[in-house]
């Protein structure tokens, strides 16, 4: 039987931390749409988080388009609704492969980075430096990263979407004879200018729940490497937990209507 005091103990933590979240976020966020923003910092890190993640996104994207549409179109074709193959392939690919890829990805990479270094720099007392010169630790380093999150996951979620269906296409075609003109059409006939534009958004939620959890973790690390290397892998864990959540519910919302 649990001790009811440990039991007692775990809830409490687990609103503090909930509620510390909070804060944090609120702080970060609040800098961030009354423009105090430290605009050489955030083009960094949107170098970081856009051009030098740009490699694993199209190795990603293309992998699930390929691999979903040589699925997709033995059972199509098994059925004779081989016209609906390039349908079937780019709604699912901009409705749920390429934001929701696209957000682990940043998770596990970007998500990683951010905790490790602000971590890093909690540990080495850096951010006590900077609080001491009256630099707001959270408007100089949690900005810049969540806005970058913020701008270049969407963008990047697009790539994954081109060349999802780029390779998505390549499969049904020339791997299981699809008829090329028959996958456009039914790509066009399906694939809406909206549902582009949702994708980005779910896209764009899962940079912020990336960044901000990542920020969060990071100013919040314990002693040593240890508490580096435990903030890092909680800050992948939890990022990843909430964006399958957060997946679930925005599909719900967004898209239950279509289909």
């Amino acid at each position: 039987m649990k001790n009811p005091q440990s039991l007692t103990q775990r809830i409490y933590f687990f609103f503090d931390e909930i509620g510390q979240f909070s804060l944090v976020s609120w702080e970060i966020l609040k800098f961030m749409f009354t423009g105090k923003i430290h605009f050489k910092n955030t083009m960094q890190q949107m170098a970081f988080v856009g051009t030098d993640s740009l490699p694993i996104v199209l190795l990603t994207g293309v992998s699930i388009g390929m691999v979903f549409a040589l699925q997709v179109t033995g059972l199509f074709q098994r059925y004779g609704a081989t016209s609906m193959v390039g349908a079937a392939v780019s709604v699912a690919i901009v409705r749920e492969l390429a934001p929701l890829f696209t957000g682990v990805v940043i998770a596990g990479r970007i998500g990683a980075a951010i905790t490790a270094e602000i971590g890093s720099m909690k540990v080495t007392e850096q951010i006590d430096a900077l609080t001491a010169m009256a630099v707001n630790p959270l408007r100089y380093l949690g900005v810049p990263r969540v806005l970058s999150c913020l701008i270049m996951v969407p963008l990047l979620n697009i790539v994954a979407v081109v060349i999802g269906i780029m390779g998505g296409m390549v499969v049904a075609v020339y791997g299981k004879g699809v008829i090329y003109a028959s996958f456009v059409e039914s790509t066009q006939d399906f694939l809406t200018t909206t549902d582009i534009f949702k994708s980005m958004l779910k896209a764009a939620i899962f940079g912020l729940i990336v960044s901000l959890i990542s920020c969060y973790k990071g100013i919040n690390t314990g002693e040593g490497a240890q508490g580096v290397g435990i903030s890092t892998t909680g800050a992948v864990v939890l990022s990843l937990i909430s964006i399958f959540i957060a997946n679930y519910l925005l599909s719900m919302m967004l898209f239950a209507g279509n289909v």
